[in-house]
């Protein structure tokens, strides 16, 4: 029987021990940290045998596979270790894509691809389709594949997940966009981030597509020096575009072969630059795969977004709460900034992952009345915005940060959450952050 071993006891490990075991592997489960209660209680019912606080080289090393959870880098000694032993490590999507003979829509970028994602898969369902919303979302690709198999899987990826692919292929990849992020995991090399992105189109071929942005230079610049074999579906707010989706007369077009769908702007259920494009992208994936146009055009329209993503909480005296907690790096932060058309309360900061924040020096001065600094370490934000922005208050607890903002706030501002940073100094993830959030404004 061939050995394979988990690293990591996360969503994504649990679910690739419980479909190594369901499909008759000896699986073995080892966490450096400590396991949650609810995931031992997986790991139990399942009888899987597992280890936490540390390491027992000797149980790891004789496997034939190694599963690794995302959040655990290469760099590591463990997998360092393991991979010296010749053992192959992969990630849980490649795992997962072993197990299913679905067809796969696989969605990344450093924005939007959770919009992007539930909009897909909402556009699926809306159509009848037998669909699963996976990966970065919802369940672990790999949990999904256990519990139940579908006919098509619509994944959010993150270039952590893409890291440990090798044959895994997408019929249809999406790249929503690509900035700055998580380069404290790349070296801080940019271009390393970029290419492990594009690792969602490595394996494609000929009759595979890839959807991106074509108003992305990034994206178009590293697309020209390094072709991809599938068929490219391009989307674009500021060009006329042959083929893929565009924007002529406030109508959003889709171009493909001799089929063409037709949209007003106004109609769209998400308004802004950034959901429209989110919009081109989820809606070129339906008429790539012959979804109706009448549903894509009524999905498009009763599609509410996500939560943690500029979401709308409550009006209290006349002021706005907006939690916007998905916003963990500048670039997601800015559209979030661009968005708001009164005054704005700004509550910023977390961990840094190596941002720069001068794209959002002219949104700030224009926006923004004061920031409330959240987070253990806010010097980079006193320091960046000290000389834009006149009060600046540092808070350590999400309910003090509401707080201050309640008192900043007149009539007709809003107040905002939306970080630029990861959550982890303050909280277990950016959901904790953003039900924190709406908690303490729902005391207020």
């Amino acid at each position: 029987m061939e050995r394979v071993v988990i690293l990591g006891g996360g969503e994504s490990g649990l679910g690739a021990a419980v479909l190594a075991k369901k499909k008759g592997f000896d699986t073995y489960l080892s966490d450096s940290g400590t396991l949650s209660q609810a995931g031992k209680n997986v790991l139990l019912h399942h009888e899987i045998e597992w280890e936490e606080g540390g390491h027992d080289m000797s149980k790891l090393l004789t496997a034939n596979w190694v599963v690794k959870s995302p959040g655990i880098p290469d760099t590591v000694p463990v997998v360092k270790a393991i991979l010296a032993d010749g053992i192959p490590v992969i990630s849980e999507i490649e795992w997962a894509a072993r197990f299913t003979d679905a067809k796969l829509i696989g969605i990344t970028g450093s924005n939007g691809k959770t919009t992007t994602a539930s909009l897909t898969h909402y556009i699926f369902r809306q159509e009848g389709l037998d669909a699963a919303l996976a990966g970065n979302i919802g369940d672990g690709f790999a949990r999904a594949v256990a519990k139940q198999e579908h006919a098509n899987y619509v994944l959010e990826l993150s270039s952590f997940q893409l890291d440990g692919i090798v044959d895994f292929c997408p019929h249809i990849a999406v790249i929503t966009n690509i900035t700055p992020d998580h380069l404290d995991r790349y070296d801080n090399d940019f271009n390393r981030y970029i290419a492990s992105k594009f690792r969602i189109a490595m394996n494609q071929g000929p009759n595979d597509y890839l959807i991106y942005d074509a108003d992305d230079a990034v994206v178009v610049d590293y697309l020209e020096k390094h072709p991809v074999q599938s068929q490219l579906m391009p989307f674009s707010l500021e060009q006329k575009l042959e083929k893929g989706a565009y924007i002529e007369n406030e109508e959003l077009t889709i171009k493909h072969l001799n089929n063409q769908f037709n949209m007003p702007i106004a109609t769209l259920g998400l308004q802004g630059k950034h959901n429209t494009k989110n919009a081109m992208a989820a809606s070129t994936v339906a008429t790539l795969l012959g979804i109706r146009k009448e549903t894509i055009r009524q999905s498009l329209q009763m599609f509410q977004g996500v939560e943690h993503r500029l979401e709308p909480v409550l009006k209290i005296n006349q002021v706005q709460y907006v939690n916007d907690s998905k916003a963990t790096n500048v670039n997601a932060t800015f559209y979030a900034l661009d968005s708001m058309q009164t005054p704005t309360v700004w509550i910023v900061g977390g961990v840094d992952k190596g941002n720069e924040y001068e794209e959002l020096f002219s949104l700030v001065n224009e926006k923004v009345k004061a920031i409330i600094c959240l987070g253990m370490a806010n010097d980079k934000i006193i320091e960046t915005f000290g000389n834009i922005v006149d009060l600046m208050v540092e808070t350590h607890s999400m309910s003090d940060a509401v707080q201050v903002a309640y008192k900043l706030a007149k009539k007709g501002d809003t107040v905002l959450l939306s970080p630029a940073c990861a959550s982890f100094d303050l909280f277990k993830n950016y959901e904790d952050r953003g039900t924190q959030f709406k908690q303490a404004v729902r005391n207020l």
